[in-house]
């Protein structure tokens, strides 16, 4: 028996330490070409970011970035146009020897993105301006969806992206329209990029509280022994915009509320929450851990589309005691739209460690305020020990809110003073801002710095976006194939249409975040 003791503790001692650490990954020199340098994504996120970077030392002395785009410019003009892009973002003037430094690494091609001459001048660009970084050439896809498949078709063709030579492309979603498209995109890249290539970036997944929830969930004993059907009622997400389609008519009339928000940010958050500990940190062990899950949620039937989702269409209505107009009013947006702007769902996780517990989603435009939330509701004591007083207590939950701000509260109740059995419902509220003083990284910051040391933990395999759409596309068929008879069916600063609530009221229960 001492023995067997013995060697049991020797195992349990080797398990206190990682026997597979993290892979160790650094900025090397690096040239950035994006197409679409000059565009609305460039100059709002992409270089303000990379010069926020750059500010806070994390970039090597040598590096390059290169816009490609339509609009004729110099150089200078290029840097002219996003210093000023850089200042509207910092909401302020930059100092002139930091800016000066930056600038410096900036420079731009002009051309369309179908002439052979624009690659011809690129390439000669990456000769002249990264000689020192040993073609570790990162390509970021600023551009809309269908043009695409004509950037990646000239690359291939210059040769621009060879294998071996440490190029990367990034991708913006949306992965496709639906899962054939997403293959015949991935196709596309695949004849010129490996898959391990191919940087496929949700900004979603760089937000800081959607990254803790693998460091809560496995590094605290308190709540993974804890997160399955044994203890855990039902999971809440809800990703709410107060905002609406903001002059994206064009764009949301082809998309709409599932392939905008869910197939994409929702069904990654129900992953993080839903899967298996990795066996380790590196990027294919957790998108393993993911795709699992992706699959464990069988595709519903027609029948279980109109018993377990609901759609709606915002109408004018008020929003932080503004009036707003409705969807059908919006810029480039048919007056008899049907394109939903809601989406509220009840999914299932079929595996053994969820058996039972409904996932409650819903997202949409215009909603009473923006909120990103994941609530995971516990199950009630089994027995009554506390008399009739006591018969609605409120249950336990933990709420990880990753917008507006970042916060992680548990609920639980405590004896009210002087009272015999009364139960006070408190909560325990962890604040990134109130802790980490700094403030937090932007997600994008994140997600480029990973890119530019090679780590594609947070970015989305091709088995995933297929899995995500497998999910999502009976949903969309239905929906399309059946015209919504009472759209506009919710008005702006609601919390969407009555049957959002009517979902969760049918399995006795109510949503926890208002």
């Amino acid at each position: 028996m001492a023995e067997f003791i013995t060697g049991f503790d020797d195992q349990d001692s080797r398990l206190e330490t990682c026997d597979l650490p993290a892979k160790e990954y650094r900025i090397e020199p690096f040239s950035m070409v994006i197409f679409g340098g000059g565009g609305d994504l460039s100059q709002r996120k992409l270089i303000p970011t990379i010069y926020g970077i750059y500010r806070d030392g994390e970039l090597p002395e040598v590096f390059s970035v290169i816009g490609v785009g339509m609009p004729e410019m110099s150089d200078g003009q290029f840097r002219d146009l996003m210093r000023e892009a850089v200042e509207r973002s910092a909401g302020g003037s930059l100092p002139e020897q930091e800016w000066a430094g930056f600038a410096g690494h900036l420079f731009y091609v002009p051309g369309g993105f179908d002439g052979d001459g624009t690659y011809v001048a690129l390439q000669k660009r990456l000769e002249e301006t990264g000689k020192a970084c040993a073609g570790n050439t990162i390509y970021y896809l600023a551009v809309p969806p269908k043009i695409t498949p004509v950037i990646v078709e000239k690359m291939r063709d210059r040769r621009l992206c060879r294998v071996g030579d440490g190029a990367k492309v990034v991708v913006e979603k949306p992965f496709g329209r639906d899962r054939a498209s997403a293959v015949e995109l991935n196709e596309i890249l695949r004849s010129a990029f490996e898959e391990e290539q191919i940087y496929r970036i949700d900004h979603y997944l760089g937000k800081e509280t959607v990254q803790n929830i693998i460091f809560l969930r496995f590094s605290n004993t308190i709540f993974e022994r804890l997160w399955n059907s044994q203890y855990i009622d039902n999971v809440q997400i809800t990703v709410a915009e107060d905002m609406g389609i903001e002059h994206r008519g064009g764009f949301y009339e082809q998309a709409g509320v599932v392939r905008d928000i869910v197939q994409n940010h929702l069904m990654q958050i129900i992953a993080l929450v839903a899967m298996e500990p990795p066996i380790g940190f590196e990027a294919d062990y957790i998108r393993d851990e993911k795709v699992k899950i992706f699959r464990s949620m069988r595709p519903m039937r027609d029948e279980e589309i109109d018993r377990f989702t609901v759609r709606g269409q915002y109408g004018p209505g008020k929003v932080a005691g503004s009036d707003v107009r409705g969807y059908r009013e919006e810029e480039a947006v048919a007056p008899g739209s049907n394109t939903p702007t809601f989406m509220a769902a009840r999914f299932v996780v079929a595996n053994w460690r969820w058996a039972g517990v409904p996932f409650y989603v819903r997202a949409g435009k215009r909603l009473a305020r923006r909120v990103t939330e994941i609530c995971l509701q516990f199950k009630q004591p089994p027995l009554r020990l506390f008399g009739s007083a006591c018969d609605t207590l409120e249950p336990n939950i933990l709420v990880l809110t990753i917008q507006p701000e970042e916060r992680i509260f548990l609920r639980f109740g405590v004896k009210y003073p002087r009272a015999a059995n009364k139960i006070y419902p408190v909560n325990v509220d962890f604040r990134y801002q109130d802790v980490f003083k700094e403030k937090t990284q932007p997600p994008y910051g994140r997600l480029l710095v990973d890119c530019m040391k090679g780590d594609l933990t947070l970015f989305v395999r091709q088995d995933g976006v297929e899995a995500m759409w497998d999910c999502v596309d009976p949903i969309i068929r239905r929906w399309e194939a059946q015209e919504a008879q009472d759209f506009p069916n919710y008005e702006a600063g609601s919390w969407g249409p009555g049957g959002a609530s009517d979902l969760l009221a049918r399995d006795g229960r109510a949503w926890i975040t208002k």
